[in-house]
């Protein structure tokens, strides 16, 4: 067992006002404070299909209309405590709205845009939603019908276009503490019913500190976000634009190539999501290698999944910026971030340092945290039972190890580790490898059940175009050229068009996998 690690964050220089407003006590006190010191900076920009009809809203701006908004929802009967649940696309309406609840003091429950009736049904139950604002019909789906027939019954509202609005003198005072469990985020659910996490203001908070600290960015930034905001990320990455005081665009629906002309219209140096993000940046750019995809893109960040060293070092040869992975989850937001001031071989093979009051301790190999960023838990208390051991660590279930100059490197996940013929093996370590072959795109590598070896390896792969078929002589060959041990060689190979991932970081549902070449 490996004590706790715990290091100052790579940001330690960043600017003093980030570490400044970082003290906030709840997430509306940040909001003031940023609007106070730069009201006319921008904060948000929504990319539309042309320029004509993008939107853009000041700190200042937002502010005023978070307490208009939050004015208009207490006169609906919205009040401190009230568990309010929201389904909405990443659009300036629903930052709005999101705000007006932190300013009230409400319990609110963002629920991912593409979840259905199952998920969505179980997400109010069990959150005890009072009320519920949908989109509408968004993207040919009838958000309010489904709302209509699920058999919990909150109050209904539309918030797409427009929002409730009232006079900001009828508000009580905003909320004091930042500690009482305000936030339930949903797990994504892909096997079994949702996990409801518990967060804080102060938890948000510090998970948004991790990133801005690491990755330093300032008020001639322009970042981005793609991503559904109704996902951990979203406030993680607000936190961070009230902290340094840079804008955002926000993107509506995220789809290549056309998503691009918002980002070289708005003149985007920050983007990112996760490693997928990564692979379709690179797709688009090596279409015309000659012309840089976005000129004034600097730096891609992200998280949610493992990255490949192949990747990183392809991103800064071929997009000509520098990449900065992390490592959070809905639990904990930002557990790990590189800092652009890391060494090449750190970002490339690291998951980056834990920011100051992340503690982590390495358990049999499983990596556990401790730390304000580190949500209270869930909302089934036997599921939260579970989820700490004595010492009040969060248990991971991630695979990994602390270097000496205090990086964390993860090898995979417990339930991604094949036991074949009784050794585990890393599906992480042969996907890495996998990911160097000239004739493999995107791969992903599961276990699946085998008789006589209780596991057997099998890789997925995803092909650039033109590329020879790959046969599985021709990829065990390649990984013995690059010293895998022979019983961690794939038995099966599958070759298909693209690999099943979800729609908020891209994750790759290896379950569907399974169950899709289990049999064969």
């Amino acid at each position: 067992m490996t004590g706790p690690v715990t290091t100052d964050p790579a940001g330690a220089a960043h600017a003093a006002t980030a570490h400044d407003l970082s003290g906030s006590a709840t997430l509306w006190e940040l909001v003031e404070r940023r609007a106070a010191r730069t009201p006319e900076a921008p904060a948000l920009l929504q990319a539309a299909d042309s320029a004509r009809d993008d939107r853009r809203l000041t700190f200042g701006g937002l502010r005023r209309a978070a307490e208009r908004t939050a004015a208009g929802l207490y006169s609906l009967g919205v009040r401190p405590g009230t568990r309010f649940a929201w389904q909405l696309p990443t659009r300036i309406e629903t930052v709005v709205l999101s705000l007006a609840l932190a300013r009230l003091g409400a319990v609110q429950s963002p629920v991912i845009p593409i979840y259905r009736d199952r998920e969505v049904g179980f997400a109010l139950r069990t959150a005890e939603a009072e009320f519920f604002a949908q989109p509408g019909v968004w993207r040919g789906f009838d958000y309010a019908a489904m709302a209509e027939r699920l058999p919990a019954s909150p109050r209904l509202l539309e918030a797409y276009e427009a929002l409730p609005e009232g006079d900001p003198a009828t508000l009580p005072p905003p909320p004091s503490s930042g500690t009482d469990v305000r936030w339930i985020y949903w797990t994504s659910g892909t096997t079994s019913d949702p996990k409801g996490v518990l967060h804080t203001d102060r938890s948000l908070i510090a998970g948004g500190s991790c990133l801005a600290h690491a990755l330093r960015l300032g008020p001639s930034d322009i970042g981005s976000i793609a991503f559904p905001y109704a996902h951990i990320g979203g406030p993680d990455y607000l936190v961070m634009l009230l902290l340094s005081g840079f804008p955002a665009v926000l993107f509506e629906k995220f789809a290549m190539p056309e998503a691009l002309d918002g980002y070289r219209r708005h003149g985007v140096t920050v983007a990112g999501g996760s490693t997928a993000f990564y692979s379709m940046f690179l797709a688009e750019q090596r279409k015309d290698p000659a012309r840089r995809l976005i000129p004034s893109l600097r730096l891609l960040a992200g998280g949610g999944a493992a990255k490949p060293a192949e990747l990183y070092h392809e991103v800064r040869a071929e997009l000509g910026c520098r990449l900065a992975h992390g490592y959070g989850m809905t639990e904990a937001p930002m557990i790990t971030i590189g800092s652009p001031d890391d060494t090449e071989e750190q970002l490339a093979h690291t998951e980056g340092r834990p920011p100051a009051g992340m503690e982590i301790r390495i358990v049999d190999g499983e990596v556990r945290l401790r730390g304000e960023a580190v949500c209270r838990g869930y909302t089934d208390p036997d599921q939260t039972a579970a989820a700490f051991d004595a010492d009040g660590f969060f248990i991971t279930g991630d695979l990994g190890h602390v270097r000496e100059d205090g990086h964390l490197v993860l090898t995979g996940r417990l339930k991604d580790v094949i036991i074949r013929k009784g050794e585990n093996i890393s599906a992480q370590e042969i996907e890495e490898l996998l990911y160097q072959h000239p004739d493999i795109a995107d791969v992903a590598v599961v276990g699946l059940p085998d008789e006589t070896r209780g596991e057997r390896v099998c890789a997925v792969a995803v092909q650039p175009k033109g590329a020879g078929q790959l046969t599985l002589k021709a990829a065990t060959a390649f990984l013995q050229g690059l010293g895998l041990a022979r019983h961690k060689l794939p038995e099966q190979l599958e070759i298909v068009d693209e690999l099943p991932r979800n729609e908020t970081l891209r994750k790759v549902l290896k379950y569907q996998l399974r169950e899709r070449f289990g049999g064969a």
